[in-house]
């Protein structure tokens, strides 16, 4: 399983209770019924009365067919259940050296990124690292069929919906085209794994260019990550280990502990690194 699917589990299955509530059955009545196909022409007609434009729409939609692998991947999830020192005992060590390197590549970055949200260079580093291998492991996933699969299947079909139109306007806000939107199977883009609504609140052009590239820009991808802690209530020049407030924002990151806990081990690793 690749890194980024060990954050992906938790949030399923976090997800997953809201099948539990009363809503779920109104769902059924517009998810899974008829065919994909008209479901699919409702969904375009429904994006551009909530204001998405009729080309990002069309960029994004048009040819959109349901992913029959993302659907079994989606119910042949197990549970999470290792170990603390069995995960960050196989997540950290491979990764170590390349996360110094990392601190010393963009230093100069790193430094301004904490100057303007608060949030020291090693815990980007990593959860940087344990994401996405810094970059190296995105996903290859269309972002737009996958979302598609899982807004019109019931099992999470109000959250899944909800994540499309989002794509669709990153899309039309020009941050990327449909082509460009691959990741992992669930929807989550970009080099820390972003779902499309997170990348609409958080992401910013730190890199000056003019777009909010979380895909090919490492200082983007950053400097939007600390914009999703500070959101949450990262404290300037604090710890972040167990216990403290910051490992408590660390935990809005990742709800597992075993999670949180590794990217604060990987922190203060790197923070002791030559």
């Amino acid at each position: 399983m690749a890194p980024t699917n060990y954050r992906l589990l938790l949030r399923i299955f976090a997800l997953s209770a809201a099948l539990s509530l009363p809503c779920a059955s109104a769902l059924a009545a517009s998810c899974g019924a008829g065919s994909f196909d008209a479901w699919l022409t409702s969904f375009k007609s429904e994006a551009v009365a909530k204001g998405i434009a009729q080309a990002a729409v069309t960029a994004g939609l048009n040819g959109v067919t349901l992913d029959q692998s993302v659907l079994a991947r989606d119910r042949s999830q197990k549970v999470f259940n290792q170990s603390f020192e069995e995960f960050s005992g196989r997540m950290v060590p491979p990764r170590l050296t390349r996360g110094s390197n990392m601190m010393k590549q963009y230093g100069s970055a790193l430094s301004r990124i904490e100057q303007a949200y608060g949030v020291p260079g090693e815990v980007l580093v990593a959860i940087w690292g344990l994401e996405t291998d810094f970059g190296v492991n995105t996903g290859k996933f269309q972002t737009i069929r996958s979302l598609a699969t899982l807004a019109y299947d019931c099992r999470r079909a109000d959250e899944f919906r909800s994540e499309l139109m989002d794509a669709l306007r990153i899309i039309d806000r020009g941050d990327l085209s449909p082509e460009e939107m691959r990741g992992a199977w669930a929807g989550e883009l970009g080099q820390t794994q972003f779902m499309p609504s997170s990348w609409i609140k958080y992401a910013v052009d730190f890199d000056g260019n003019g777009r909010r590239d979380l895909l090919h820009s490492a200082i983007d991808v950053l400097a939007s990550t600390a914009n999703y802690l500070a959101s949450y209530g990262w404290q300037r020049g604090k710890d972040w280990q167990p216990g403290s407030a910051n490992f408590t924002v660390l935990q809005q990151w990742n709800k597992s502990e075993v999670y949180a806990r590794t990217i604060a081990y990987f922190a203060t690793q790197l923070s002791h690194a030559p």
